[in-house]
């Protein structure tokens, strides 16, 4: 982040937006059923301190002002953005994907977290059922898990053959050098964190009623499989990190850190600048004298209860 755009004009702007973020954080803490305060005493323990909760919010909401105007220059260019986050369980994934679409618009940025196949889809070409996901130009595309389930958790699940695996393995250099000879910014993360690191996460999702939901059946074999997960990460970087679509690695041990650094990141690899906006202006509304509001069934509001 250069110095220039750091001091920027909209500093009211941020200073607002900041307090509203701040009120939003506390209320969800607040609102978050109690933990079972031992575990999170071991958690705190565990952790050195992290960011200070404000500059954490002041650096997050710089960024995503600069996400605003990377994805007014896609849409203005029709340049076409697909991003890939891979990685543990629980390595925070879903969370830099949140912050990344929190103030974007959705009819240009979507994320893609496909369920498991379907029986058809099982016996498609392996990357078909990714395909229609693709953006269009002026779109950007977030890939929470990809066409890398094959290589992971395919793979470590037994899932997929190991004569599929290997055909993966020979097309997907392949599949990628196309989706960026069509004219696809493609940009690979993997997020890594320590094998201490993702058993306290679970830990904090057992007992908290809810994030219960985040912990499937393959989560917790993921514990079961780590070092096989591992190999099989490391195969993975051997074998399709390539120069037209590198891999990026984030530390995710410390949450904050690693939202801000993917998302930094994430903006250095595309020229985005701004571009050309029309001035917005509020219009006069339309007064009719003689039109008279109509007063509605009492029944049709939802109750105030609140």
């Amino acid at each position: 982040m250069t110095e220039a755009k750091q001091n920027s004009p909209a500093k009211d702007w941020l200073e607002a937006e900041l307090a509203d973020t701040l009120d939003e954080d506390y209320e969800l803490e607040m609102s978050e059923p109690a933990l079972s305060l031992e575990i999170a005493k071991i958690y705190k323990n565990a952790h050195p301190p992290s960011m200070d909760r404000q500059q954490y919010f002041r650096d997050l909401i710089t960024l995503q002002s600069e996400l605003i105007k990377l994805q007014s220059w896609v849409a203005y260019t029709k340049k076409k953005l697909v991003v890939v986050f891979e990685g543990r369980d629980s390595a925070g994934k879903g969370g830099v994907i949140k912050r990344i679409t929190q103030r974007l618009n959705p009819r240009i940025c979507r994320v893609v977290a496909l369920p498991a196949p379907t029986e058809r889809e099982k016996s498609q070409w392996y990357f078909q059922r990714y395909v229609p996901h693709l953006p269009a130009g002026g779109e950007i595309v977030l890939f929470d898990r990809s066409w890398y389930n094959r290589s992971g958790v395919e793979r470590v699940m037994g899932f997929a053959e190991p004569d599929q695996v290997e055909e993966f393995f020979r097309d997907v250099p392949e599949f990628e050098r196309m989706l960026v000879r069509s004219g696809i910014t493609l940009v690979k993360y993997w997020f890594s964190i320590t094998d201490e690191e993702q058993q306290m996460r679970f830990q904090m999702r057992i007992h908290d009623p809810m994030k219960q939901w985040k912990l499937s059946p393959m989560d917790l074999q993921s514990r079961v499989r780590w070092e096989q997960y591992t190999k099989a990460k490391e195969e993975t970087f051997a074998r399709t990190n390539i120069p037209e679509a590198p891999w990026f690695i984030v530390e995710g041990n410390d949450k904050k850190r690693a939202r801000l650094n993917c998302i930094d990141h994430l903006l250095k690899q595309m020229p985005y600048e701004e571009v050309p906006h029309e001035e917005i202006t509020l219009p006069e509304r339309v007064f009719n004298p003689e039109y008279e509001r109509q007063v509605l069934p009492r029944e049709l509001y939802v109750p105030e209860k609140y």
